[in-house]
């Protein structure tokens, strides 16, 4: 009976659809925050002495803008890239294919050493390479894999990537600017941003954390302190600039 790998990484091996799209949630939600943070902090900067002077309608003009700038293009970045990874794999693939068929002596001398370096004794290594000789397309993804160290993208989505980008980055983004959204007092609104900045933050940690099963410690702290570091930087650039 032929085994559905969708189904079977999903039931068998419990593949959430979380985790097959961790890298934009975390990629595109965190730099969402850090680069919406970074025109409040930098307007807070700029009027440090005196924080109620900062006009919210500048800070919700430029951070919306920004915002769906900003996330338009890192959605289309992914895309385009990962068309790029999926065209540029295929285009090596099909020369090695031309290889294993026009110089086969040489290919199986690959395999063989391939083989051995990953620990198989020289006997087994020698048979195993005559055996995938016999499948070209079998050898061609494990000299792909193991030869050139690229990753098989033919069960990527690179149109899903791009939009789970975009979503992530809009959607976390748009949380430090929620207080401006709701008219609050520019001297009020900042102090919040920070902090539901902060939480955006330890709640991408967080989410690293329950995808990956890594260190809590680590998924959260890395997320904040990167966060953080990008926002110190937006602050400092904007009390500099406006002092």
């Amino acid at each position: 009976m032929a085994i559905n790998w969708a189904q079977h990484r999903t039931q068998d091996h419990h593949i959430t659809r979380a985790q097959e799209f961790l890298k934009q949630i975390v990629y595109g939600g965190n730099d969402g925050i850090v680069t919406t943070f970074a025109i409040v902090a930098g307007f807070a900067g700029a009027s440090a002495e005196n924080t109620a002077q900062i006009g919210a309608l500048a800070v919700l003009v430029f951070g919306l803008a920004n915002l769906f700038a900003d996330g338009v293009s890192m959605g289309l970045g992914e895309f385009l890239s990962g068309r790029s990874q999926r065209d540029l794999y295929h285009a090596r693939r099909a020369m090695e294919l031309q290889e294993l068929s026009t110089d086969p002596d040489r290919e199986r001398l690959e395999l063989q050493q391939m083989l051995r370096e990953r620990g198989l004794p020289g006997g087994d290594a020698d048979q195993v390479a005559d055996i995938l000789m016999r499948n070209h397309d079998f050898a061609a993804d494990l000299m792909m894999a193991y030869e050139f160290e690229m990753t098989d993208p033919r069960s990527t989505n690179p149109a899903g990537d791009g939009m789970s980008t975009f979503m992530a980055f809009i959607t976390l983004g748009s949380i430090p600017l929620l207080p401006y959204i709701a008219g609050l007092d520019p001297a009020r609104a900042f102090p919040i941003s920070v902090a539901a900045t902060f939480l955006a933050l330890f709640g991408l940690g967080v989410l690293r954390w329950r995808v990956t099963g890594e260190a809590a410690l680590r998924c959260i702290g890395e997320t904040v302190i990167v966060g953080g570091v990008c926002a110190l930087v937006a602050f400092g650039v904007g009390a500099l600039v406006g002092g």
